[in-house]
């Protein structure tokens, strides 16, 4: 007899143009050419010193393997409050908690091709400060590198640090200090990621 491990499908958010829930689908069968609008995150996450942690996507990712980006993205779970689903996918991905977290583009959104393979994604950005030492998980994460903020804007803007597109388009909007700016308020968030 064979033994069959069954897999609990990890579900994305689906949305309509205006930001609401629709529907969901299974994260494995979403990112495609004609990927559907859902709703992620993208986390800057900083040590006490006001480095930002850039990583590397895993090589053997489906989606922009290889690529260097901001610190954590991912997807809320149906039901999942943004916050939540940030300090999870950080503790999975990079094996540390995260405090002082901070929603800072409640409307970011954006659009990303690579090889066929499209982002399609209503992506809220955080900020937050590591809350222990970082032990990057393979699966998700290649490399880690700590920058300080400073120069590594400074670079993603002149386009002399090579980043993914959702990342230089997020350091665009990013505020000079992220650290310092105001939380957004929870009203400007797509509707699906208020409740």
């Amino acid at each position: 007899m064979t033994d069959t491990v069954q897999r609990t499908p990890e579900l994305v958010v689906l949305l309509d143009e205006d930001g609401g829930a629709v529907g969901t689908a299974d994260k494995s069968q979403v990112h495609h050419a004609g990927t559907p609008l859902h709703l992620a995150f993208s986390c800057y996450l900083f040590d006490e010193a006001g480095n930002v942690l850039v990583t590397q996507r895993a090589l053997a990712k489906r989606t922009f393997p290889g690529v260097w980006t901001n610190s954590c993205c991912g997807h809320p779970a149906p039901g999942e409050s943004l916050p939540d689903a940030v300090r999870r996918r950080v503790q999975q991905e990079l094996g540390t908690g995260v405090r002082d977290l901070t929603l800072v583009l409640p409307r970011f959104r954006y659009t990303a091709e690579q090889e066929g393979v499209v982002e399609n994604e209503m992506c809220p950005v955080f900020v937050a400060v590591a809350d222990g030492p970082v032990t990057r998980d393979p699966d998700e994460v290649e490399a880690t590198t700590w920058e300080p903020w400073p120069e590594f804007r400074a670079a993603v803007l002149d386009g002399s640090r090579t980043v993914s597109a959702w990342c230089r388009e997020q350091v665009r909007q990013l505020p000079e200090d992220p650290l310092g700016a105001p939380a957004a308020p929870t009203s400007d968030l797509p509707a699906a990621a208020r409740g």
